[in-house]
Formats: C-alpha cells, structure tokens, sequence
C-alpha cells in the first residue's frame, strides 16, 4: 500500500473525487492538497486545504500557484512521507513541483493532463510562454497521465518530443464505486417510449451544443424531448435556465451525484450528446469525454461531430452515431430517421451490452499499472 499526496485543482470537483476513490479502490491512502470552489464539502480523505478559487479567474490562480505550494510544504511530514505526488492539471503540477522542490524530496511526481487548455495552443506569446512553462515542469515529472491518445499526438509529441513518458488512461468510471451491474448482453431495451429522449450530462460548457439541442427543441415539438443534467459554465451562460424556460420538451434537473445518479439519468434518455465545441480546433476536437463511457456501461449511445476523438472511439467501438458536416442539417436528419424506426438505437444498444465491462470502468488492476509506470526507469 502506497500514500498519495494528489493534488487536486478542486477538492469538491466530481472528476477529482472519482480519481482519489480509484486510489483508494486500489488500496492506497490519499492526502489531498487542493483548493476549493464553493462552499467546502467533505472528502473521503485527509485534505490540506490551499485556500479558495474560482472558475476562469485566472491571474488568481496564477497566484494559488505559490500560495498553495507555500501551505503544502507547511506539511513537510505528509509530503515527504508520500510515496508518490500526483498532480492534476499544469497549475496544481506548478504548485506540486516547487513544494517539493522547497522541501528537498526525490518522490516521483506525476503529471496528470485530462484537457490541453485553449492557452496552451496556437502561437501566441501566451501560449508559447506557458509551454515553456510546462517543458520545464515535465522534466521533473516520472510519467504524464493523459485521458486521450490525441493529447499525445496533437500536443506533447508535438512540442516536447522525447521529453515524457506517458501512459494513457481513459475517463473510465471507477471499480467500487456504488453504480448497479450492468444489463444482462440478451436483455430487452427497458426504454420504449413515443418521444425520443436526448442527454447531455455533465460540465455543461459549450453554447454551441446548446444551440444545436435547442434547435431540435424547436424542430420537433411533439417528438424529442431533451434533458438536460450537470453544471452550467458560468463563462460561458449568463442565464442557462432562462434560455431554456421557451420550451416545453427541455427540462434542467441541475446537478447530480456520480454515480449515485447514473443509471437513473442514463436510463431516462435513448441518447446522450457528445458533441463540444468549447475549445474549437484543439481539445474539443481530441478529448474524451466521460459520459460516452458512462453511457456506454448503460447501453446508452452517443451522438458525436463526425472528425473528433470522440466519433473515432466510437466507431471503433461501434457504439454511436456519428455527424458529418454540416452538422444542423446532419442532425437533423438523423432524428428524423429514428423518429421513424429506433432499431439504430437498439442496434448499438445491443453492441455496447456485448463490450467488456473494462471498457467503461477502470478496475485496481489498471490504476496499479499506472503507478508501476511511474517507478519504472
């Protein structure tokens, strides 16, 4: 058993929680060393708070770099008993870096990249000083965790080639965590229903997706129903609620606990949307988003743009539809074509029953992997 100083960007964020539990399923103590957003919640775990921030300020987080590197040297018996420093996100791997640089320590660190930040791409003086930045920091890292191939191939083997080593590891959801077994691969669609339902679930952050689901709204008033579940960006939506108040078929039921809630949510649609345009032409275009692999463990298939990682995971899994350009029109016809006959949905739904259950949930066996990868020379 192995102790894990992981620092978090926000100790009340789901997809930071969801990592220290697979730590933890794992067999493995977590100490968090995290800021917060919000009012501070419970963690599962021992935390050092490094104080509060707040979403897209950043020139305050430029400066909980050193604040946060300051209060975690301050527990110079946690850290330097850690066996491993994870850190997650470049800002949380800058303040992880200098902590364990003021207190002298050889622990590995570990780098963790789930998104290639918009500033961080193109050749603006911004970005080219801020991957400097990061070149520096992944010289001192053991291993960078990424979530997409195409992270790799589209940014770190592109500026830093030969200057990492990386292990991939998907935004699976996690072994132990309280969410039912899945369907049986001959068991019945438990969805039969006129209208067609559609979800989008999660960080809710791209207007564009917004958009596009509204217009269907629109389009098919008696037929479609969307549903929509998570977290409004606050940057991006001055009035989420207001927006959406027009129309009858559209329902916001606000934030949800994962996974308590999953498999209610994913059983309340045909479809969940993974389409993103927030961060246009660079980590929209490569991520991989979470809710196609909880959709995937309850048989729910995924609508995504044609061209992403998104669409090629799909494919090669056979487990959605896919939208080519021009994507309203495409759209479109799509539901129209499965207004008419949902055998398409039951199609896919029977191929993502017949996936291993390893494909949506990341097991100890894996994490253990990754912190083998980190030691390894």
């Amino acid at each position: 058993m192995s102790t894990i100083a992981f620092f978090g960007h926000n100790s009340n964020e789901p997809a930071v929680r969801r990592r220290a539990r697979a730590f933890q399923s794992a067999g493995h103590e977590v100490i968090g060393f995290m800021p917060h957003r919000g009012a501070k919640q419970n963690t599962g775990w021992p935390l050092v708070d490094l104080g509060e921030t707040t979403d897209n300020a950043y020139g305050q987080r430029l400066l909980s770099i050193f604040k946060g590197a300051r209060i975690a040297a301050q527990h110079e018996n946690e850290l330097s008993t850690a066996d491993v420093i994870y850190a997650r996100n470049l800002d949380m791997l800058a303040a992880a870096a200098r902590a364990r640089s003021k207190l002298n320590l050889n622990t590995p660190l570990i780098y963790e990249c789930l998104d290639v930040h918009h500033r961080l791409t193109g050749t603006s003086a911004i970005a080219r000083l801020l991957r400097g930045i990061e070149e520096r920091l992944l010289k001192h890292c053991a291993l960078v965790v990424i979530s997409s191939p195409r992270f790799e191939s589209e940014h770190f083997a592109v500026h830093y080639p030969n200057a990492y080593r990386s292990f991939l590891l998907e935004n699976l959801m996690i072994d132990g965590d309280n969410f039912p077994d899945r369907p049986p691969h001959d068991a019945p669609s438990s969805k039969p229903r006129q209208r067609l339902r559609i979800g989008w679930f999660g960080n809710l952050r791209c207007r564009k997706s917004l958009a596009l689901l509204l217009g269907l709204a629109r389009s098919f008033p008696e037929d479609v129903d969307i549903v929509l579940r998570g977290y409004p960006a606050p940057g991006v939506f001055e009035d989420f609620e207001g927006e959406i108040r027009p129309y009858d078929n559209v329902s916001f039921g606000g934030r949800y606990n994962a996974p308590d809630d999953l498999s209610e949510m994913y059983a309340d649609v045909d479809l969940v949307w993974a389409g993103d345009w927030y961060e246009e032409g660079a980590n929209s275009l490569w991520l991989l988003p979470n809710r196609i692999y909880e959709g995937g463990y309850f048989a729910t298939p995924a609508l995504a743009p044609a061209g992403t990682e998104t669409a090629r995971w799909l494919e090669d899994h056979g487990s959605g539809i896919l939208l080519n350009q021009p994507i309203e029109q495409a759209l479109e016809k799509e539901i129209l074509g499965l207004l008419k006959d949902r055998t398409p949905i039951e199609k896919l739904r029977a191929q993502l029953l017949s996936l291993p259950r390893s494909t949506f949930v990341e097991t100890p066996a894996t994490t253990q992997s990754l912190l083998q990868a980190a030691s390894a020379t």
